[in-house]
Formats: C-alpha cells, structure tokens, sequence
C-alpha cells in the first residue's frame, strides 16, 4: 500500500467480520495478524496494513456510499477464490469474477462485507 500507512473499516459485530475476512483475505495471502486490543483484528502481509474494529466512539458501524476498498489479487484464480470464500463466510455479492472493462487485463471481484462495507479485489496480470 504506497500511499497509505494503514486502512480501517468499522465491524458491528467483530467475530462474523473477522470470519469473513479471515476467508476472503487468506484467498489473497492477506493473514489475519492477531487482535488489537479487544475491538479490532489487524491484516497484513507482513505487517498491519487493514484493520476491522468497532468503532471508537460506541455508535454502529456504518458504510460509506461509494466507498470500495480494493485489494491486490495476483492471480485470476485468486480473485475467484477471494469471491466464493467471502460468500461462503457472510459476505454479499457486489459484481461476480471477471473482466473489467476499463483496461485490458482487469479482472476483479467485489463483495459486500457483513457490516456493508464493498470491497474488492483486483488482477491486472494477463490471462
């Protein structure tokens, strides 16, 4: 993430996202780096980069509209893999696996998660 220091989106119900992500991330190599506190999970390669939490204030947890967070696929079967593993653990489907039109070799999946919030994740490797 070059441009980032780390992205936050907020949980209402903490153990359903962490399943979720767990799933749909583990099929982009995205590894579930453990707790942080008792109201946040972090994600990261090798080191925390997306973290899901309640919010901090106590209200709900809210999606933003028009807001889509997108991850790195490296493959095309990835982003199958991220699609399927993100229905199968709660998630919402948002545009199913494949080409986008707007380059050549886009190619992306895009979910819902538990809370609402869309993601997405993206291969621009050639078929």
């Amino acid at each position: 993430m070059a441009i980032f220091t780390h992205v936050v989106l907020g949980a209402n119900d903490l153990d359903k996202s962490r399943k979720f992500y767990d799933a749909a991330l583990g099929a982009l190599g995205i590894n579930n780096l453990g707790p942080f506190g008792d109201k946040a999970f972090l994600y990261g390669k090798d080191s925390p980069e997306f973290l899901i939490t309640k919010p901090a204030n106590g209200q709900a947890a809210c999606h933003a509209n028009g807001g889509t967070l997108g991850f790195v696929a490296t493959t095309r079967d990835a982003v199958h893999k991220f699609h399927a593993a993100g229905l199968a653990n709660g998630g919402t489907d948002e545009g199913q696996p494949g080409p986008r039109t707007f380059t050549p070799t886009a190619y992306a999946a895009y979910l819902r998660d538990p809370c609402g919030n869309k993601i997405c994740a993206y291969c621009f490797a050639p078929a």
